[in-house]
């Protein structure tokens, strides 16, 4: 029987390379979804996957799904992709702002996280890959709830690696710089790009997919409590 693997935010193109990674490399993939689980269900059926819908937000409702998917059957890998922007400069921001960053990215992985923790620890075996940014290194203008939300991701990946270590779990993070997106299109021109990034190039939705899938895997098992840029050496 293969490995389950849950990835939140599935849906989006970031996560959709995921999943496919995972599915290829032999896991049964879980794709998440909130406002779009119609998509998470397509990607679903493409890969030989299941789909689930709820808001990471919501603990309660994150808490019954993740215990009923166990209790069919475990869950050995969970990648936090779920985030969002919602910009501005700092002296401008709104509370709601940020606090709605926040509690997807940061708040979202420990409802999503914590249910999964012990079921793999039983186990003894489990990885734990969070989906960061280079905001939280270098500091984006307007990002300061993202950067903040990322950062504070790094800590508690690092702590979190510590605990669980000696159970065969492992826990890192993913830190992608310019991606290839819907989000990113007319952000960036090839100028800005060239003076950000050392490979003088955006990354894929796949170079991220790529390192995912490798912290997943068996070959990743003496890795964790790490930061893995994929940013082209802008950091």
């Amino acid at each position: 029987m293969s490995k389950r693997a849950l990835v939140t935010g599935g849906s989006g193109e970031i996560g959709t390379a995921i999943c496919r990674r995972l599915a290829a490399d032999g896991f049964t993939v879980i794709v998440h979804a909130h406002s779009n689980a119609e998509a998470a269900r397509r990607l679903a059926a493409e890969i030989g996957g299941e789909a689930v819908a709820f808001d990471v937000c919501d603990a309660e409702a994150a808490r019954e799904t993740l215990e009923a998917l166990v209790e069919a059957a475990s869950i050995q890998v969970v990648v936090n992709n779920a985030g969002i922007h919602d910009d501005a400069p700092f002296a401008g921001m709104s509370r709601a702002q940020w606090d709605r960053v926040i509690d997807v990215s940061l708040n979202g992985f420990f409802n999503v996280t914590r249910p999964l923790v012990l079921p793999m620890i039983r186990t003894r075996w489990g990885r734990i890959v969070t989906i960061t940014s280079v905001a939280a290194e270098l500091g984006n203008r307007g990002q300061s709830n993202y950067a903040a939300a990322k950062g504070a991701l790094h800590s508690a990946t690092r702590a979190l690696a510590r605990e669980i270590g000696s159970r065969g779990v492992t826990a890192n993070c993913v830190s992608p710089g310019i991606i290839e997106s819907r989000m990113t299109a007319g952000l960036f021109d090839k100028a800005a790009i060239d003076r950000l990034v050392p490979l003088q190039r955006a990354g894929t939705p796949d170079d991220v997919a790529s390192v995912v899938g490798f912290l997943a895997s068996e070959a990743a098992g003496y890795i964790t409590g790490q930061v893995v840029p994929v940013n082209g050496g802008m950091t």
